[in-house]
């Protein structure tokens, strides 16, 4: 079948599906959908329609970036909007074929919002709500809406389209155009993805090779698994562009084997777009050869650095190698190779669907077009979120997503994962682009922001984000290996009570020496939550060393546990709860914590009974 009869075939398949005469059920079935019950709720849908012999299509859709709210579900009828509802059960779901498909009643307790279409009901539109309206989907358009396994379904949502474009033009050309869009790498350091392309393109080399990096390690982060198993088909669509550009003949997806859904969708996508001549020999008929594999990675965060990621797929150990040279001169097997990520590499396939004017009316001068972040953390509207570059963050956490919940006071936001660094309240209305964000000290790395609230001890988040860097460093330069482990020691040490104020000065000089002396990424940004941490929050150190004070009531072995004789019963229930017998006390009396014996585990505080009361935690001990 040629691509103009495919084009046409897919067109008509969409509008019968989101335009004709049949009823529709859309189920959000990403990972996030499918940990709160999607797949109970697909097969209830399923059932009950086949039961009742309603003729209704029930189609598996990607996020759509609401993660709180799923099981997300749609329903279309002819002639109305798409209404959208959130967390349907099993037994909900049975209820929804017999109120809305039979009934047309809309259940307003679980109505999110509606999509397209005139409202008869003034019901509220999604793109109106409060998580909806700030936002600019570009790269995140299909998901949700699209059956990632429907290759129609991409093709009539101008998918394809920029393959076909880009291999009617030079190769030059569309670098170029890539360069008019401003796109920089969305993998962490914002280099210019033209530029990157233009040195493989000119690099002397037989073969050349392009990579996607969909390794993903960030602690929180799940951008480009959502956009893998909601949209693949834009990301090999972006392959095929990047490598017809730089002349690769093969692409990589490196992809961590803890991503199992999107690694299966990933293949179904690959294999239809061989079926239909988008991929594979003489693509389109353009004479432009291009294969992807995929090689499934074994959850290294190192892997994400592009060398050690190339080690890897020659079947090496993950580990960094010096640069120059740089993998666009010599990477995969000594060939010249681009490493871009799958945000990027989807980026790429909308320019071309579009043009560079249309994403470059994004974002700020020099940091154009949009980004994807996964909002997670303190925050009431977790998920996944792609808004225009240069918003600010006070926008993205309280417009965006709802602020933080119960009650409680912002402190502070994580930006980068463990190679970024942590921002206090008073820099909430930052600019969110590549270069506002490093003079705060921090990076926008793949788009990881973790929210964090007054309960939240920041010398404690520094020792986290330090250990895994840690734990995850190949330990091939002594700056990283030994550098990371000392600082470790030390923040251990000032969590629990036995640090020095000289050791504030010890952690500055290691952080600063481990970022000029690492040999790769990972070791030069690791000090990142530290140094971040220690600049806004040093009061905190503070307070560790020389009150010997959590806050926070985190650090474990800081804190303080008593029971207030003016309320304790002497019910008894700690007295049995207590895993190391540190309560004394007979029924009836007051109780007492040996303080020698007790381990701070909290069973105590959790245990005694609301009406009482009679546990009290200290930050730190009582003088």
């Amino acid at each position: 079948m040629s691509i103009d009869h495919k084009i046409s075939e897919a067109l008509i398949e969409w509008n019968d599906l989101m335009n004709g005469s049949t009823p529709a059920v859309f189920i959000g079935d990403a990972t996030c959908g499918r940990s709160a019950g999607s797949m109970d709720v697909i097969d209830a849908f399923r059932s009950e329609i086949e039961k009742k012999n309603i003729n209704c299509n029930v189609v598996e859709v990607g996020c759509i970036g609401m993660c709180y709210l799923e099981p997300i579900v749609m329903v279309y009828q002819p002639g109305a909007p798409l209404v959208c509802y959130s967390k349907i059960d099993s037994k909900e779901a049975v209820g929804l074929v017999d109120s809305h498909l039979l009934n047309n009643r809309i259940n307003n307790e679980k109505l999110i919002g509606v999509i397209g279409g005139d409202s008869q009901n003034k019901l509220p539109r999604l793109s109106s709500i409060p998580v909806m309206k700030p936002q600019v989907r570009l790269v995140l358009q299909n998901c949700g809406l699209i059956d990632p396994n429907n290759l129609n379904h991409y093709i009539a949502n101008k998918g394809y389209s920029g393959v076909r474009k880009a291999l009617g033009m030079m190769p030059g050309e569309v670098i170029e155009e890539i360069r008019n869009s401003g796109l920089r790498g969305r993998g962490g350091a914002g280099f210019p993805t033209w530029r990157k392309w233009l040195f493989c393109r000119e690099a002397k080399g037989e073969k050349k090779y392009l990579i996607c990096n969909a390794d993903e390690g960030d602690p929180g982060a799940f951008m480009n698994r959502s956009l893998l198993e909601g949209d693949p088909h834009s990301l090999i669509e972006g392959m095929i562009i990047a490598g017809f550009a730089i002349g690769a003949g093969t692409g990589y997806i490196y992809c961590r084997a803890e991503y199992p859904l999107a690694l299966v969708r990933l293949r179904i996508a690959i294999e239809k777009a061989e079926e239909n001549n988008l991929l594979g020999d003489n693509i389109l008929g353009s004479g432009f050869n291009f294969k992807i594999k995929i090689k499934e990675g074994a959850g290294a965060f190192v892997c994400g650095e592009e060398t050690a990621l190339i080690a890897s797929i020659e079947g090496g150990r993950g580990m960094p190698r010096p640069r120059p040279p740089f993998p666009a001169i010599a990477g995969l097997w000594h060939n010249p190779t681009i490493i871009n990520n799958v945000e990027t590499l989807a980026s790429v396939a909308r320019i071309m669907q579009n043009d560079a004017e249309w994403f470059s009316k994004y974002g700020t001068e020099k940091s154009k077009g949009t980004k994807t972040f996964a909002l997670v953390g303190k925050v009431k509207n977790t998920g996944l979120i792609e808004v225009p570059l240069g918003i600010s963050l006070r926008e993205i956490i309280f417009d965006i997503g709802g602020g933080v919940p119960n009650g409680k006071t912002f402190k502070a936001v994580q930006t980068g994962g463990p190679s970024g660094g942590c921002i206090p309240a008073g820099l909430l209305d930052i600019k969110v682009d590549y270069d506002s964000l490093a003079q705060a000290g921090t990076i926008m790395g793949s788009g990881g922001l973790v929210v964090m609230d007054e309960d939240t001890c920041m010398v404690d988040v520094a020792r986290y984000f330090l250990d895994f860097a840690q734990k995850e460093s190949c330990g091939k330069c002594t700056p990283c290996r030994l550098g990371t482990k000392q600082m470790l020691d030390i923040l251990e040490d000032i969590t629990s009570g036995k640090g020095t104020i000289e050791d504030l000065e010890l952690l500055e000089s290691l952080g600063n020496g481990i970022k000029k002396g690492s040999l790769c990424g990972l070791g030069q940004t690791a000090p990142n939550p530290v140094l971040t941490t220690l600049m806004y929050f040093r009061n905190e150190y503070e307070d560790h060393i020389i009150h010997k004070k959590c806050s926070a009531k985190v650090c474990r072995e800081l804190m303080y546990f008593d029971i207030l004789t003016e309320k304790c019963t002497g019910c008894h229930i700690c007295y049995k709860a207590c895993p190391v017998k540190a309560i004394s006390g007979t029924p009836k009396e007051i109780h007492a914590i040996d303080q020698t014996l007790c381990i701070k585990c909290g069973v105590c505080l959790d245990k005694c009974p609301e009406k009482f009361n009679a546990i009290e935690c200290y930050p730190g001990k009582l003088s």
